[in-house]
Parts: structure tokens; sequence; C-alpha cells
């Protein structure tokens, strides 16, 4: 288990960490939200040591995390760190190596990851000629060749079409169901809200929400919505808070049953739910506040 503790990280005059904390658990996908320079790329640096916090720590299985634990996990960041003139193979292999892989073991590992991953045509490539796309599976093949325990991602479906992101995907959910802990950073509210067990929401240094999925939609006001064929308006009869959103209404506040009561006597009821809020409605409504 990782866990980061109250990190705090300034840049001149600029905050960029303001008592950061957030945990992940063995086999959890948890995705890392928040707006260009919100803080994640500085927390997750601080937690590979790259960058080292002005206050806090970072915690691996009860103990501070150190170098050596730190080379048993798999890190990717934004900017891409390959070797443009090196064959696709032959870069992953290398890197397995540099994480104490024999040469078998490395070529191994590697074989399988470019099956998984799609690129086993590619392997003879050197990497410059290879579309953005592919590079970014190739630096996601380097994260992951020395078979890590903890991974830790920055921005990893950046650029890539929806093909290369299911199969990036299923490559993530496929270490996390092994027990590995993933923790990615994404713009896309969608693959965060597909692929993540739980979701930190980062703004200006200060983590603002955080919890499962289920327990943040759970945080918002529940909010009904119904479709009855009627030619009567119901605003002014159903209970509660009630607004229109096209032939739908919204009630906020009401008693269901007596909603659904209302409705039935007005006409045949074709819908009748509690709408779920996305994670990009979550995230907005955080960041707002």
């Amino acid at each position: 288990m990782l866990e980061i503790k109250d990190l705090r990280k300034r840049f001149g005059e600029t905050v960029a960490l303001d008592g950061v904390s957030l945990s992940a658990r063995p086999g959890e996908v948890i995705g890392f939200v928040g707006a260009n320079g919100a803080g994640k790329t500085t927390a997750m640096r601080i937690a590979m040591g790259v960058l080292a916090a002005d206050a806090g720590e970072v915690v691996y299985n009860g103990s501070p995390l150190g170098a050596s634990q730190r080379r048993r996990f798999g890190y990717m960041p934004e900017e891409r760190g390959l070797y443009p003139k090196m064959k696709t193979g032959e870069q992953v292999a290398y890197f397995g190596e540099l994480h104490g892989m024999s040469r078998a073991e490395a070529k191994r590992a590697t074989a399988e990851l470019l099956a998984q991953l799609d690129l086993t045509d590619r392997a003879g490539d050197h990497v410059q000629e290879l579309s953005l796309g592919n590079q970014q599976r190739v630096q996601l093949a380097v994260s992951l060749v020395h078979r890590p325990e903890l991974l830790i991602l920055d921005e990893p479906f950046s650029g890539l079409d929806p093909i290369a992101v299911d199969v990036m995907g299923t490559a993530l959910k496929e270490r996390a169901a092994g027990g590995v802990p993933v923790i990615f950073s994404s713009h896309q509210l969608e693959l965060i809200e597909r692929l993540c067990d739980s979701v930190a929401i980062i703004s200006a240094g200060r983590i603002i929400a955080a919890g499962s999925v289920e327990e943040l939609k759970a945080r918002e006001t529940r909010r009904l919505r119904l479709r009855v064929a009627t030619a009567e308006d119901l605003s002014g009869r159903l209970p509660g808070t009630v607004t229109r959103d096209g032939e739908d209404y919204l009630v906020e506040g009401g008693d269901d049953q007596e909603v659904l009561r209302i409705a039935a006597d007005a006409g045949p009821v074709s819908h009748f739910a509690y709408d779920q809020p996305t994670i990009a409605e979550i995230f907005r409504e955080a960041v707002a506040q």
C-alpha cells in the first residue's frame, strides 16, 4: 500500500502542493484528476523521488519510501523518455535489464508486452519511425516490462485513438487484477469513470474531493428524472424543486412515491429514475466551489 501524507511543495512564490494526501491499496485503480497546473505531476514526481517535498512523506507498506522500493515501481512520465534511434523491441528489453532482469527474461517479458499492446509487428522499427500513439504504447511497455508492484502513470492516454485507449486500459486493469495498485492522471474524465475504482480531484495544490466512484456520486444531490405522456404541465403539482429538461421533469427533494403517484394519474410513465452524475459533472462542481 502506498500512502502520500500531507505533501507540501513550493516553487518560489508558487504553492504547488498544499497538504496533499492520497493512498493506493493493492489492486486499486485511482484516477488523479485536475486542471493543468493543479499539482498532479508534482505529486507524482515526489512519489517517485524525482522531486523532493518541502514537507510531508511518502510511505510504502508502512515504511518511508526509498530508492530500493521505487526501483520496483513502474513510472510513466508525461514527457516521453525513449531513445528514438533504438528499435522498439530492443528498447523495451533494455529497460527490463536496467531493472535487473536477465537478458532472456527481459526478452520474454518484452515479447509478451508487445503482443498485448499490439506492437509485435513494430518490434524491429526504430521508435522515431512510430506514430505518436505507438510511441505512447512503447512508453507504457517500458513501464511494465519489469513486472512492477505499483504503477504511477502521468497522462498515459494522451493523444491515443479509441482502439489504443482500449488496449492500454485493458493492460492496466489486468495489472490491477493481479494486485498492483495503479495511479494515473488524465484529462479524459469519461475514461477515469470507466477504468477507475477511486478518484482524487486536485485543485490549486489541494485534494478537494476523493473517494470511490460510487461514493463521489452518492454525495451529489439526488435528482429524479421523470417522463410522462401528458399534455398537462405537472411542474406546479409535483413535490420538491421541479425543473424541466426537454420533455423530462427533474425533481429534487420531493417524495419519490408521491411524484410517481401524481405522474401515473396524469398519464403513462415511460421513465422514472434517479440521475447518476458523471465524474465530469462532479469535477466541474468540485472545482467551482
